[in-house]
């Protein structure tokens, strides 16, 4: 039993839906409730769709919550603090002890990999300007890319642009780091490569590293703890261990329909409770017609 002193964000109750121009009203997500704890990393997946990058999106700060609580206590914190309903400026103070991985890295382009590294620190931090270029010289090197430091995001290859973006995310030094897709559009090997500095860095750093992916070869790589999430709910929280052995325990032998959703999911089927005739989901039919005009 983990100790609830050790929870660094604490979800509870969560829900978020959109309307679009006709009233219409998509609940993504609903009751969603569990704990991230210091120092592990969980892996947040599911299907197309099932509410996973809305979710981070809510535990960033980024999507005002329909109802719940979001609570962040990290070590630096007198009290935790809801950031439900929080002002951009108690937003921002949070968002300073976390990093996030963007899907496409998101580096200015007109940036070099270095001045894109140093912009938080000028924006965010009191470092000395003699000490700026020092912490990124050393940010670069543990994810390896300090021989590109001058070249621009175009100059860079997918992955590279993966571990630059890294290497901004930790230039502050973060409590908690955040991966949405991380290893999205990449080959398997480079894939393989990612996955492996996310590990080597959470050891070295002793971050909290929340990745939301579908990509279950690098999930079951890095996770200490997953959440399984489907049409906008829980599944199932628990160790890689008991999601290894839901994956391979033969489809007769489960004995819920939630179970054998999972088993079809981390095993890449096309056939089982999770689609229908065509291979979608309702639950994404429904989000793609009630978010068409939501923004």
């Amino acid at each position: 039993m983990r100790d609830q002193n050790d929870v660094v964000i604490k979800i509870r109750d969560l829900r978020k839906s959109f309307r679009n121009n006709d009233g219409v009203e998509a609940v993504v997500l609903d009751q969603i409730t569990f704990d991230i704890f210091r120092g592990e990393t969980l892996v947040i997946m599911g299907g197309s769709g099932c509410g996973k990058s809305t979710l981070l999106n809510c535990l960033i700060g980024e999507y005002d919550v329909t109802a719940g609580e979001i609570v962040y206590k990290t070590k630096d914190m007198p009290a935790p603090k809801n950031i439900v309903g929080m002002n951009e400026q108690g937003l921002n103070d949070i968002r300073k002890r976390f990093g996030i991985l963007f899907q496409s890295g998101a580096l200015f382009n007109s940036m070099t990999l270095a001045e894109n590294v140093a912009l938080p620190l000028r924006e965010h931090s009191y470092v000395d300007p003699s000490i700026i270029d020092i912490v990124v010289t050393l940010k670069l090197q543990q994810v390896h890319m300090l021989p590109h430091r001058d070249k621009l995001p175009s100059q860079l290859s997918g992955g590279q642009k993966k571990r630059a973006g890294l290497a901004r995310a930790t230039v502050l030094d973060p409590e908690i780091l955040f991966y949405d897709e991380p290893s999205a559009g990449l080959d398997p090997v480079t894939s393989a490569a990612i996955d492996e500095l996310i590990i080597d860095l959470s050891k070295k750093l002793a971050v909290t590293s929340i990745v939301v992916t579908h990509e279950m070869d690098s999930a079951f790589r890095i996770a200490d703890r997953m959440v399984m999430l489907e049409r906008g709910r829980v599944l199932k929280v628990g160790t890689r261990a008991e999601f290894e052995r839901l994956r391979d325990a033969p489809v007769e032998s489960l004995s819920s329909e939630a179970e054998r959703l999972m088993n079809q999911f981390l095993n890449g089927r096309t056939i089982g409770p999770l689609t229908d005739s065509d291979g979608t989901s309702e639950y994404e039919k429904l989000l793609v017609l009630s978010r068409a005009s939501a923004y």
